[in-house]
């Protein structure tokens, strides 16, 4: 009887130990269901989330009357995103995978669901030591698939002053492949965009090549004439990065890099619409041209972004300002030097200057970024979609971020 009871309470822990491991894969994806605003039509709708991806999408009566009116939308795709809150992913004294789990934490908190760690020019063994880094990150369950590939802007840009912007002269060179094979390498096979002056030596044979293995090349940072930038885009450049900056204060009325760019329908433009680094009519203009199916929002964010106002130096020595209102320049080049402000700002002020809609902002901050670089299974609200996913009103000067999904877990919630 004695022996009958033991096998029995034997029994009933393999089952509960069973049980558990069988749960444990479907612990963390709990099924859910989220209700607000489509950003699409306005309308109530609730969204069923299922291991991680949206299983169904169904039009609703109403929302609850206790319920807040929040939007739902694709988390928002950033590919320029240098660092934040102190941290420079091309820092010279290096960088470790607890720096770019911040980054991600906080690109979380404005709504962004994937972005690409953005890499300036800097010394080999700087950019290959913190690339290898950044390739850990790919496989780090606290980051859950939100890096979605590295973009190296630089070091093949131009070296003249104003065109280089605040990248460091002494660490700008020719287009490389053998150095860039064994940056591609170190980043785990990551790097999925490149930034390059076509007109610098061995640029157009470097496109080309990137361009076979797939890796997206974007013009910027360059002062070149419209007959290379049409043998650029021949050669496979797809997208302008961060069009109107990295541009010399001074240029010539005619022969500049801005109109060949705008003028070729084959090249998208990324756009930094934080209200510093283009005038209103400069976005109404570039977007005017490319319209929603070519321009992608990007924030260029660097490592001042959440950092007090004030004076701060670079590793070479650089003198950097951030003032009050955010504007983050270099002033003794009396250029820009990145941004200060979140994706979501840039979506909501590219809203307010042209009077797209939240819908076509969102296909600018999400969906187009995604296409570009091959992502299939985020950037839109449908079933079968990656659940990344935020919630959100519209504020006055941003997107007011309510809570964050990413993979169907919550990862930021702005009631605490």
């Amino acid at each position: 009887m004695k022996s009958n009871t033991h096998l029995c309470c034997l029994g009933i822990i393999l089952f509960v130990f069973f049980f558990i491991q069988q749960g444990i894969s479907t612990f963390t994806y709990a099924q859910t269901k989220i209700e607000g605003l489509s950003y699409i039509d306005n309308l109530p709708i609730s969204v069923e989330i299922e291991n991680g991806y949206i299983k169904t999408i169904t039009h609703i009566e109403s929302l609850p009357k206790e319920s807040k009116k929040v939007y739902i939308a694709p988390g928002l795709f950033d590919n320029q995103v240098n660092g934040g809150n102190g941290i420079y992913f091309a820092a010279s004294e290096g960088i470790n995978l607890a720096d770019v789990r911040t980054v991600t934490r906080n690109q979380w908190s404005v709504g962004v669901t994937t972005y690409l760690p953005t890499l300036t020019s800097n010394s080999k063994e700087i950019l290959l030591q913190n690339l290898t880094v950044l390739s850990q990150a790919f496989n780090d369950p606290e980051i859950k698939g939100s890096i979605g590939g590295i973009h190296m802007e630089g070091p093949y840009i131009s070296p003249v002053e104003g065109f280089r912007g605040a990248h460091s002269p002494k660490y700008i060179r020719k287009a490389d492949w053998t150095e860039f094979m064994d940056f591609y390498n170190a980043s785990g096979k990551h790097i999925v965009t490149v930034t390059v002056a076509p007109e610098t030596d061995g640029a157009i044979e470097f496109i080309r090549k990137c361009t076979e293995m797939n890796i997206v090349i974007a013009l910027g940072h360059h002062n070149a004439s419209s007959r290379v930038i049409e043998e650029a885009v021949e050669a496979g450049a797809r997208i302008c990065t961060h069009l109107g900056n990295g541009c010399a204060n001074m240029i010539n009325r005619h022969e500049n890099p801005l109109w060949p760019q705008l003028a070729r329908n084959k090249l998208m433009v990324s756009l930094i619409c934080d209200g510093f680094h283009l005038n209103d009519d400069e976005i109404k203009v570039f977007y005017g041209i490319k319209g929603t199916e070519r321009t992608i929002i990007t924030s260029d964010i660097t490592r001042l972004a959440g950092l007090t106002p004030g004076t701060y130096q670079t590793a070479d020595g650089k003198e950097l300002e951030l003032t009050e209102s955010g504007k983050v320049q270099y002033p003794a080049q009396k250029v820009l030097a990145g941004s200060a402000l979140s994706l979501n700002v840039g979506v909501k002020h590219l809203m307010d200057v042209t009077g797209c809609s939240l819908a076509e902002a969102i296909r600018m901050g999400s969906t187009n970024p995604a296409r570009l670089y091959g992502f299939t299974d985020r950037g839109e609200l449908k079933p079968g979609m990656r659940a990344d996913l935020i919630l959100f009103t519209i504020g006055d000067k941003k997107l007011d971020i309510e809570k964050t999904y990413v993979d169907g877990e919550l990862v930021f919630s702005i009631v605490q």
